[in-house]
């Protein structure tokens, strides 16, 4: 995605005549980046060789999927639904890992029917729901369970995962006192411990941090976990502004940890695969001026995109067409939701903005489309992959009428 003669172009499509043939808002997908971040994530790790399964929280789309599960990548699930995607999207089950802290009894009988690689478990109820289930079947089950380390990723409170005040994992004594419990159970097997501490983590040391609270679990328990889930959460660089995991140190750092512990490793990555594939093209409505500050109107919502108004997210937006003109008054690109929190991005410098103009909103391949909404009874957009010269419609516009 970039600029031709002063065009933004995804792959080989100038992105304005998408505008022109589907209207707007529109989710655009880049095949090729897709795929690159899928070699590259799985060429950072290819010394250990794990098992990536990705999180399909993070993107659904059964395009999308199909790519992902094309390329050798498992999945992630954390609900009834997101499995029953996996399976018929044509997931493996030795390749589907099923985490969440409220599985309810009727979704873990499914998962265990379908013989799926591995059940994360959050809670001792919910392992006695499991080996219920198994007696009546006459099966060990293969489960994981979910540690909460007490480590802060250092990202945002609202998805942050593994300190003690979240809802996530359990904690170093109830593992110790489940392994001893289930050491010699005929219908549980306990294969894992997994961890996951959170989202958009863009430095080494939370995951250094992991590493050593696993190694004390390991060291107190003398257990011999046959696989160490590291979770997903690597972040992706929104704001340019340089942070980045150093995948090297991390790729070394696991793959010593993996060998001295005589175990195999799990990712669950989400945005770091679909994030940056994506982009939200939007038109602008109006352009109001408001003493010093120029306030742009466009026709995606916080309906369509969330993150900004439910994380404070930031998300760069650029022009469809660059032109040399300068602004350096505030400018705020806001949606036409009636809520203030309905607003995207504040820049101090931007180019003349007319109203007709067509802009990208950057980034939104992950926790995008999967978060929006029919608020203020707002039609979902229509979303297109683009490989090439090629666009291929892979979801299409909600029709008024029938949510209506």
């Amino acid at each position: 995605m970039n600029y031709k003669n002063n065009n933004f172009y995804i792959e080989k499509v100038k992105a304005e005549n998408l505008i022109k043939k589907y209207g707007s808002p529109i989710y655009c997908y880049s095949n090729r980046r897709l795929v690159e971040n899928i070699k590259n994530f799985t060429n950072y790790f290819k010394s250990f060789d794990p098992l990536v399964c990705f999180s399909v929280k993070s993107n659904y789309n059964s395009s999308i999927l199909k790519i992902i599960k094309n390329n050798g990548l498992g999945a992630d699930v954390v609900s009834d639904g997101e499995l029953k995607k996996a399976l018929s999207i044509g997931f493996k089950p030795s390749k589907i890992v099923y985490s969440g802290v409220g599985k309810k009894f009727h979704e873990l009988k499914f998962a265990i029917k379908k013989n799926i690689f591995l059940i994360n478990v959050e809670s001792e109820s919910e392992l006695n729901n499991i080996e219920k289930i198994a007696k009546n079947l006459k099966k060990k089950i293969d489960i994981g369970l979910r540690l909460n380390p007490n480590i802060d990723a250092k990202t945002n409170s609202k998805i942050s995962t593994g300190r003690t005040q979240d809802k996530f994992g359990l904690n170093d004594s109830d593992i110790l006192k489940i392994l001893k419990k289930f050491l010699h159970s005929r219908y549980i097997h306990i294969k894992c411990l997994s961890v996951h501490i959170g989202s958009q983590i863009t430095q080494n040391k939370p995951y250094e941090k992991v590493l050593t609270a696993i190694n004390k679990i390991l060291s107190k328990s003398k257990y011999q976990f046959d696989y160490i889930d590291l979770g997903g959460g690597m972040g992706i660089n929104y704001n340019k502004d340089n942070k980045k995991l150093n995948y090297l140190k991390l790729s070394k750092s696991i793959y010593d940890f993996s060998k001295k512990n005589n175990c195999k490793i799990i990712f669950e990555p989400g945005r770091s695969i679909v994030g940056d594939t994506a982009v939200l093209l939007t038109k602008v409505i109006y352009v109001k001026n408001n003493q010093n500050k120029k306030f742009i109107i466009i026709d995606a919502g916080m309906n369509d995109l969330i993150r900004p108004a439910l994380y404070n997210a930031k998300h760069d937006i650029i022009p469809l067409k660059k032109n040399l003109s300068k602004n350096s008054i505030s400018h705020d690109f806001v949606g036409p939701i009636c809520e203030t929190s309905d607003r995207f991005l504040k820049t101090k410098k931007y180019q003349k903005i007319n109203e007709g103009d067509n802009l990208a909103i950057k980034d939104v391949g992950a926790y995008g489309i999967v978060l929006s909404s029919n608020y203020n009874l707002r039609p979902r957009p229509i979303e297109l992959i683009i490989d090439n010269l090629k666009v291929k419609k892979i979801s299409a516009k909600q029709s008024l009428n029938d949510i209506i």
